[in-house]
């Protein structure tokens, strides 16, 4: 098993994007690129992003993707370095997912998602050149992960967090982290049927519109815009 030298992650994680959507397409290569690793032809419409990872590391010859992250991971020289690598290809990878993760994902992608996010976690704390915002950030991933996949006792624990380390240390985060703040109490006060929900969700949605950058600020507004919201309306 081994990768070129001059391969990145990054590019890897774009090459299982770029075939997934061909598979979904239809398109015949892809599909039978996909069918490689598996017993029989591949179902376009369950054909997922960590299937599509599954085929690209198959094809650089590891058993799994989460091989190939440690490859590269490997590469890095200092302990701090490679908490900090971790933290961060941990946190792309989920992103890549989140959205994809819904109460109905079999469980064992459910529990992988949550304990990926508490990974990143755990790297962001032991890097040192780790920030508290990168901490808060990693609450929310729980947070939002936990939700994602009808875990909302779990949310409990880790959306107030990141609006204590934002209290703790406002100079240390955006604008944009106190809306995402907002939001995911807000999502998190609807999953528990909380009676302030509503006003929690007009309250994240004025934060978003207070977003000076207009790149972060519809990033924001997307994400109150996605489910689940678990019955809240929007008024």
């Amino acid at each position: 098993m081994s990768l070129p030298a001059e391969a990145e992650l990054g590019h890897l994680r774009t090459q299982a994007k770029d075939l997934r959507l061909a598979v979904i397409n239809a398109h015949p290569g892809a599909q039978a690129r996909a069918a490689a690793i598996g017993a029989g032809p591949v179902d376009p419409a369950r054909f997922g992003l960590r299937d599509a990872q599954a085929v690209i590391a198959h094809e650089y010859g590891f058993r799994r993707w989460q091989d190939v992250v440690s490859a590269f991971g490997s590469r890095l020289p200092s302990q701090g370095d490679l908490h900090r690598w971790f933290a961060v290809e941990l946190n792309n990878e989920l992103g890549d997912l989140l959205f994809e993760l819904t109460p109905l994902t079999p469980r064992a992608e459910q529990d992988r998602a949550l304990y990926q996010a508490y990974a990143a976690c755990f790297h962001w704390l032991e890097a040192g050149s780790g920030t508290v915002a990168n901490h808060g950030r990693a609450e929310y991933a729980i947070a939002w992960t936990a939700l994602a996949i009808g875990r909302p006792h779990i949310a409990v624990l880790h959306a107030p967090r990141y609006a204590e380390l934002i209290a703790r240390q406002p100079g240390a985060f955006t604008d944009w982290d106190r809306a995402l703040a907002a939001e995911v109490r807000a999502r998190t006060a609807a999953a528990t049927g909380a009676p302030d929900a509503g006003a929690l969700r007009s309250h994240a949605g004025h934060l978003a519109g207070q977003v000076a950058d207009p790149g972060a600020r519809e990033v924001v507004e997307d994400r109150l815009g996605r489910q689940p919201w678990f019955g809240l309306s929007h008024d």
